[in-house]
């Protein structure tokens, strides 16, 4: 009997050892994730913000009389637009090509240093041309940038993590627009015609500084890899790649064969995976370019130029909410990713369907409201989705299939653009009737994805 006993208290023991072990790693791993989470999301989102408020800047500048002064039409406005988005989509791909294989603190900030110098030198331009000139620049310094923070974010999170932070991501977008309508506002308000420059010249040389001044920083608290990185001791890393690889995400690691970057390029091209989550991203973005005209289509509700800066905002602080909240549930219930994109895809398509036939402007800015919170929350959702369902391909391939949702996902916009003529005012049936069409595109794609792509997205 004692030495049944005995066994007993030895398998008592070694459960209880077993038990103590399990919750010291889970603590372990709890306190790193806060750590990478203190790092990354911060620097991150600020960096972003301000990433996005120099691309859309220009909305703010044209109903502050910058076409005015540069003597611009509609159509030059628009291919001030487009031409920011050609470059940014050619660039990407051989961006986060170079990031897989070097230091994000490094290359990140150096070329947002480099965009914000531009974006000043924006505040100088006297024609046209100089200003579509300055817009390729920025476009091919901004098309590392995006592309690079998606690759970060699927380097140090689990697929079930993931949601929240690409939330976080895209509220920097969201915030910027309402914060960019603020600023521009005041500046238009204050600062124009002080020291003899107009208003929407200072609104390029205040939020580009700034971009110069936070990639300073970023340099400098912009984590790396897990295997490269010098900001955590060699048992975080361990624990970093440990953590990851058991939720089937691959991550460089020093014994790890590198891809060469044509068979990164091979690999992910022949995904059907890369190209249903492209396909999706498209219509989300394209729907999307809704948020450069979102100054104009208010002002055509019968606003002034400045009250229209300021009326932007409400549509943004609506999505901001709505990104926060899809963003906490969609990591409750990864599974449901695709079906929740679907649901708010149908929600922007009801209200585009119904700003074609409504006239009336209190009616018409309430469903631009709905609309935009929709859009903005499938953004940061497909990200996170792409990302979970790419976890398990090698780093380089997942750097290019990232960077091509990305930048194919972006050329979207190139067209958009061109969806919402001044002469197509007050109603812009053409850009709310090419919305609708998007989102019931959109609504099908995730609809399939939601049941092709399961089985590479995490239970839980």
């Amino acid at each position: 009997m004692s030495s049944i006993d005995e066994e007993k208290k030895t398998d008592v023991e070694l459960v209880e050892e077993s038990t103590s072990h399990d919750e010291e790693r889970a603590a372990e791993e709890k306190a790193l994730v806060r750590k990478i989470d203190l790092y990354l999301l911060p620097t991150m989102w600020l960096m972003y913000l301000l990433s996005y408020m120099d691309r859309t800047n220009i909305g703010n500048a044209k109903i502050a009389g910058m076409t005015d002064d540069l003597g611009m039409d509609s159509n030059q406005y628009s291919i001030s637009l487009v031409v920011f988005f050609i470059t940014y989509v050619l660039f990407e791909v051989p961006s986060n090509l170079i990031l897989a294989k070097t230091r994000p603190s490094i290359f990140l900030a150096t070329i947002m240093t480099l965009w914000g110098i531009v974006t000043c030198c924006m505040a100088k331009v006297e024609t046209y041309g100089q200003l579509v000139a300055l817009r390729v620049i920025v476009g091919i310094l901004e098309a590392g940038f995006a592309p690079g923070i998606l690759l970060i974010l699927s380097s140090w999170y689990k697929k079930a993590e993931q949601s929240k932070r690409f939330a976080a991501y895209i509220s920097a977008a969201v915030l910027s627009g309402a914060f960019g309508g603020i600023i521009a506002g005041a500046i238009t308000d204050n600062l124009d015609g002080v020291h003899g420059i107009r208003g929407w010249r200072w609104l390029f040389i205040i939020e580009g500084a700034a971009t110069v001044g936070w990639a300073l920083v970023s340099g400098f608290v912009l984590p790396d890899f897990p295997a490269n990185t010098k900001k955590f001791t060699a048992r975080e890393k361990e624990l970093a790649i440990a953590r990851l690889e058991a939720d089937d995400v691959t991550n460089r690691t020093e014994d790890r064969p590198r891809l060469t970057s044509m068979q990164a390029m091979k690999d992910s091209i022949t995904s059907w995976r890369v190209w249903i989550l492209i396909l999706g991203y498209m219509v989300i973005v394209g729907s999307s370019t809704l948020s450069y005209f979102y100054p104009t289509l208010v002002q055509g509700l019968g606003y002034t130029s400045h009250m229209a800066q300021y009326m932007v905002v409400p549509i943004y602080a609506v999505a901001f909410v709505c990104v926060g909240v899809t963003g906490y549930f969609s990591d409750k219930f990864p599974l449901q990713r695709g079906a929740i994109i679907a649901a708010w895809l149908t929600v922007s398509l009801i209200c585009s369907i119904v700003i074609c036939v409504v006239y009336n402007f209190t009616a018409r800015y309430a469903l631009l409201v709905i609309m935009a919170a929709g859009l903005w929350s499938t953004n940061g959702l497909s990200l996170s989705y792409a990302s979970s369902t790419f976890a398990s391909m090698p780093q380089e391939t997942r750097a290019v299939s990232l960077a091509l949702v990305n930048a194919l996902g972006n050329l979207a916009q190139i067209y958009g653009a061109y969806l919402f003529p001044s002469d197509d005012a007050p109603k812009y049936l053409l850009g709310f009737g090419v919305i609708s069409g998007m989102c019931a595109f959109g609504v099908i794609v995730y609809a399939l994805a939601h049941v092709l792509l399961r089985k590479y997205i995490p239970k839980n």
